[in-house]
């Protein structure tokens, strides 16, 4: 059984200025990995075997901030980092979408908005071998990778055998710091594949803003519940 758990960065500066480029986390952002690093240390609910991170700062910063709560040093792993759109410097968020939205929609995905950036095809493509990469290297251990909400998309792309070659006729808002967490294991006597245990778990947000912090102290590491798998009817049942 292989635990991966994606963890997308805090918020960055770009998302404050309203910018295209790689900042480092805001105000916010450094707090909402606090708060994070501050659950994962009381509830121990993640104890991985390795910890990767984007090259990107937000990223960078985001596991830097976290990587106490778990116990290990960093990997950083260029090929896990968000789409890349080519900037060297900061650009003005609402130039940047109108050359892309300026485009077909069925063209969207093979669309180069600066010469050096990469399509969607191409960072779906990037990012799913990274995946696939990384998990066939630690099959049967437990896996965190601080990242981006592209490379969370492309989980579900990837996992659901959805294509690459077009948008998704559904979106995944992925939150700042929240916790994706996938299983890869056998189900119903099928064979192996990837189960999706959660998805955009922000349970240690929910005080950011609140003089009184949640205790995690007294909370257990994982729920008590029981075998929540439907039963397949024998021949011997009907």
């Amino acid at each position: 059984m292989t635990h991966l758990y994606l963890i997308r960065h805090g918020q960055a500066l770009s998302a404050v200025q309203r910018t295209i480029g790689n900042t480092e986390l805001s105000p916010l952002g450094i707090k909402q990995a606090e708060h994070l690093r501050d659950r994962l240390a009381a509830t121990s609910e993640i104890i991985p075997d390795v910890l990767i991170a984007s090259t990107m700062l937000r990223a960078k910063q985001t596991a830097e901030i976290i990587a106490p709560a778990l116990g290990l040093p960093i990997t950083f792993d260029s090929e896990v980092e968000e789409w890349r759109d080519g900037t060297v410097e900061e650009r003005n968020l609402e130039e940047y979408k109108a050359t892309f939205d300026a485009a077909p929609f069925d063209q969207k995905p093979f669309l180069h908005i600066t010469p050096d950036a990469e399509s969607w095809v191409q960072f779906m493509l990037r990012a799913g071998t990274a995946l696939n990469r990384i998990t066939q290297q630690y099959a049967g251990k437990t896996i965190v990778i601080v990242c981006h909400g592209g490379i969370i998309d492309c989980s579900f792309i990837s996992f659901l055998g959805m294509s690459s070659l077009q948008f998704p006729k559904a979106f995944f808002n992925t939150h700042n710091t929240s916790i994706t967490h996938w299983i890869y294991d056998s189900y119903l006597g099928l064979p192996p594949s990837w189960i999706l245990e959660r998805y955009n778990d922000v349970m240690h947000l929910r005080d950011i803003s609140s003089p009184t912090r949640i205790p995690w102290e007294s909370l257990k590491a994982q729920p008590v519940v029981g075998d929540d798998r439907a039963e397949v009817p024998t021949e011997a049942d009907a």
